[in-house]
């Protein structure tokens, strides 16, 4: 029986099921589950142009967003084929970038050269972003406050600090500088109490919810593949975490990604 509730997975990477030749399966499965609408992600060329395709594939139903990650920071580029790309239909956002100093430090003056590039683009095109973090906190904020004071495009709109994994001080500064803040799987592990505490703190208009897919199954799918089906459970955690239900998170997650992508009127 089809669940009475819609949700959006606005970070779905499209690759892994597209290689094993599985995008339909897996949309098939998402679709019964109840979600009907999805954001797929670039950051690098073959997979910006992937995410633009699947899009295009399925209008109104996939969403894409593309950039140039973190980790292309000190690899050659192509702004130009960026720039054709963001005139397809179904562009709805510039992503995935951010900062990661995690695992290559010595790149951290290339990685925010390179995030304000971005940024720069999402001023031109008035597009939100899809920002990643991990291990940079203080420079995130800092340069998406620089982003937020020279921002042309509609209040609100300024983009979502995607898969949170910090605490709830992160997640206040992330709400002042004027981001969504969007939940993975990660929510329903065993050791996350502090993302649980974010979750709770984050009004219920910046929440969005995701499966950053194939990465980080929720349980009760640990050590599976992720994928769009399983952001339910991601809801679900979120619902728990906030002491609300299900289908109060599907309809307020849904409305929140309507409005920073711009997919009101879509088809559902």
């Amino acid at each position: 029986m089809q669940p009475d509730f819609q949700l959006v997975d606005t970070h779905v990477h499209f690759d892994v099921f597209h290689g094993a030749g599985e995008v339909e399966a897996v949309l098939a499965r998402a679709r019964a589950a109840g979600v009907r609408r999805f954001v797929a992600m670039g950051g690098a060329p073959e997979g910006n142009t992937l995410a633009a395709d699947c899009a295009g594939k399925y209008p109104g139903e996939i969403f894409f967003a593309a950039g140039f990650d973190r980790y292309l920071a000190t690899e050659p580029r192509e702004p130009a084929g960026l720039a054709t790309l963001l005139d397809r239909p179904g562009a709805v956002a510039v992503g995935e970038i951010g900062l990661d100093y995690h695992y290559s430090p010595e790149t951290r003056d290339a990685q925010r050269a390179l995030f304000a590039e971005m940024l720069a683009l999402a001023r031109t095109r008035r597009l939100p972003v899809v920002v990643h973090s991990r291990e940079a906190e203080d420079d995130t904020i800092a340069m998406l406050q620089e982003h937020a004071a020279a921002w042309p495009g509609e209040p609100g709109r300024l983009g979502v600090l995607h898969c949170f994994t910090g605490g709830p001080e992160f997640a206040r500064r992330v709400v002042d500088v004027g981001l969504y803040v969007s939940f993975s799987g990660i929510t329903s592990f065993r050791n996350a109490d502090s993302i649980r505490a974010a979750a709770l703190l984050v009004p219920a208009d910046r929440l969005l919810v995701e499966t950053d897919s194939p990465y980080l199954a929720p349980i009760p799918h640990r050590g599976e593949r992720n994928e769009p089906a399983f952001v339910v459970d991601v809801a679900r955690a979120l619902a728990a975490a906030r002491g609300a239900a299900l289908e109060e998170i599907a309809r307020q997650t849904t409305m929140n990604a309507e409005l920073l992508f711009n997919i009101r009127g879509a088809t559902s």
